[in-house]
């Protein structure tokens, strides 16, 4: 039996990893049976998420998997070791745009060399449409891939310029930004009196056709069909092995969302969701998260299997117990925090197969719904996954990164301390507490701070879990063992906002990721407050720059008043605000510190970004036809599993 490795190959500026599935053998099988389809149900979108993120992603993909595939020449050559890294990072991105900085890959081999090879191939493996030839094909996607001005970035953010006809996500069709935001401002109009409205646009594409303006639902009868439809026939199943009432509850209207595209039943299916804490399985199926769309309208698809990790749940329950607590210490007017914090559950979980915008990258802490008012209402379910942080953390021991980074070894060995304790629960306070923190006035429209209202939303949720990590509350809870603790967290977020996190950045371009820009905002926005006081600064040793933080108690209160003002822009909706906020302190680098910083990162042979492959889940059939066991098996390759999946899930 081959030796389990959590480390995989590399290739571009990835590393691929494998998370592993602790205590499923444990699991019933019902349970089991349960994680099975729900799992089916999972991969079956796949297809989606890459036309979401570009229009031509998904023929490209196959144009260049039938090359792979087909190709019987100089499979050694430079040209085609070329094309076969600039595959997998499509795989790996859902597309031709980096999956966190959006720009469009540059690929190292040339438009002629693709010509070539493409002529040698049976036009029968070439993604063809009806009445096109080669030439046609060619003459579509070749200036996607080869012209650098063409479409050149999946999600703009720049302050200034239109950001629907200037990204290239698929969200939209022959609008701009000011008609979108005039249709859904209309739709909100409507909707003006109504306390509990849908999530507008969350699951279609705006066009515009013969002059009109409509929206395309995501739908069983509509785009997208196709995969929708083999989604629901593993929902399907899912029912028939629900742990509970509640749990069936929810799959049922689920599906009924997924047939109609009603977004009303989407609300309904959040709530059913959230109320439901009973049972160990547990999964996310939809069009979430709107990090992908310039706009924050439009929900990517993804797909994530889990079960409770039982032990380290004890973790998160103790800080969900107390979330009224926090919520009434927290350090902001008074006005915008909740009187009564509900329904806020929080759960270690382990991953047991990621899908569409979770896969191959994936979060490590989630919280959801994301509806205001849901979660003011009901409330809310986050999880800390636990076995892909394991995965990191074990490919991460003895890289040289600390050392490298770190300005001291006094600094080093706090963090080797505590390093890995307070990540975890930093994780746990943001998602757990953080997103489902404070409230929105009652005038205030949720999508009043538009193209910046995801980073103002993470750096809320991040400072969140900043503040309290170094509470006394945290110790007399037994979540942390000392008050130096705290320390540890401090010093990496500050110094990855400031420096390490500028090693995803390619020279000459400025932070667009928002997440990125969260962490950039709060370091830049407390190195400059701080300055006058000195709590921490810049310095340069041996000609290379460090992070020095000198006073952490006054780092801690420098934190709480940005958590303050970041609230009231959220809970106001105070869009200027907002965007002097993050443009002043979250998008801008400094060119000569960047290319330090990159130049002491490449002696490392380190990539900056991990991604993770799935295990395969193989049904174990008795005499009789019936699954007896669902079997685990974590030896596929990388491409091995990205051409399974084409063939097998390749549903548009």
């Amino acid at each position: 039996m081959k030796t389990f490795s959590y480390s995989d190959e590399c290739f571009s500026d990835i590393q691929l990893l494998r998370y592993r599935l602790n205590g499923f053998s444990a699991l019933t099988l019902q349970q089991k049976l349960l994680v099975y389809y729900l799992s089916e149900a999972t991969l079956c979108g796949r297809d989606i998420t890459f036309d979401q993120f570009g229009r031509y992603n998904l023929r490209i993909r196959k144009l260049l998997e039938a090359v792979y595939i087909h190709f019987q020449g100089n499979r050694d050559s430079k040209d085609f070791l070329a094309l076969e890294e600039y595959l997998k990072r499509v795989w790996f991105s859902n597309g031709i745009y980096h999956h966190y900085g959006c720009e469009k890959f540059a690929p190292a081999f040339g438009e002629e060399y693709l010509r070539e090879v493409i002529g040698t191939l049976d036009v029968s493996v070439l993604p063809l449409q009806e009445g096109e030839d080669v030439e046609v094909l060619c003459n579509e996607l070749f200036p996607v891939i080869f012209n650098p001005d063409i479409l050149p970035k999946r999600v703009n953010k720049a302050d200034g310029e239109d950001l629907v006809a200037t990204s290239a996500c698929h969200f939209y069709e022959g609008v701009t930004q000011q008609e979108v935001e005039r249709f859904y401002q209309e739709m909100k109009n409507a909707y003006a009196q109504d306390p509990e409205p849908p999530s507008f646009g969350l699951n279609s594409t705006l066009v515009k056709r013969e002059g009109k303006i409509v929206e395309d639902v995501w739908c069983a009868n509509g785009r997208y069909g196709t995969a929708i439809r083999q989604i629901i026939h593993w929902l399907e199943k899912a029912l028939d092995v629900a742990e509970n009432e509640l749990q069936q509850q929810y799959i049922s209207t689920l599906i009924k969302y997924y047939r109609t595209g009603d977004l009303q039943l989407f609300n309904k299916y959040c709530i059913e969701w959230v109320r439901e804490h009973e049972a160990r399985i547990d999964f996310i199926n939809g069009f979430i998260e709107v990090y992908g769309d310039p706009l924050g309208l439009k929900g990517s698809w993804e797909g994530i299997v889990e079960y409770k990790d039982l032990e380290a749940t004890r973790r998160t329950q103790l800080i969900s117990d107390n979330a009224q607590w926090f919520e009434d210490h927290s350090p902001v007017d008074p006005r915008f925090k909740k009187e009564k914090v509900k329904g806020v559950t929080a759960q270690v979980i382990c991953a047991a197969m990621l899908g569409g915008d979770e896969y191959p990258s994936t979060a490590i802490g989630i919280n959801l719904p994301n509806a205001d008012w849901i979660r003011a209402a009901h409330g809310s379910k986050s999880v800390t996954i636990g076995n892909l942080t394991e995965a990191y953390q074990k490919a991460a021991k003895g890289n040289g990164f600390k050392e490298e980074f770190v300005i001291d070894k006094e600094t080093i060995s706090l963090i080797e301390q505590y390093g890995d304790v307070c990540d975890d629960l930093h994780t746990d306070l943001h998602e757990c507490l953080g997103h489902g923190s404070g409230q929105l006035l009652p005038t205030t429209d949720p999508d009043a701070l538009k193209a910046y209202g995801n980073t103002i939303e993470e750096a809320r949720a991040d400072l969140f879990g900043l503040y309290y990590i170094a509470d006394q509350k945290l110790i007399d809870l037994g979540l942390v063992p000392d008050k130096e603790a705290y320390k540890s967290q401090y010093y990496t977020y500050m110094m990855n906002g400031l420096l390490t996190q500028l090693t995803r950045i390619k020279p000459g371009h400025q932070v667009e990721e928002a997440h990125m820009r969260n962490r950039a905002l709060i370091a830049h926005w407390c190195l400059e407050k701080g300055s006058a006081e000195q709590v921490m600064e810049l310095v340069v040793k041996d000609g290379k720059t460090f992070l020095r933080v000198n006073d952490y108690e006054k780092l801690r209160a420098l934190i709480a008043t940005l958590l303050a003002e970041v609230q009231r822009i959220k809970s106001e909706g105070d869009y200027e605000a907002a965007r002097e906020l993050v443009e002043r302190y979250g998008v801008k680098v400094d060119a000569h510190l960047h290319q330090e910083i990159l130049s002491r990162y490449e002696q490392l042979h380190l990539a900056p970004y991990k991604g993770f492959l799935n295990p395969v889940m193989t049904p174990v059939y008795n005499d009789q036809g019936e699954i007896v066991d669902i079997q685990l098996d974590y030896t596929e390759s990388y491409t091995s599993q990205m051409l399974r999946y084409s063939k097998e899930y390749g549903f548009l």
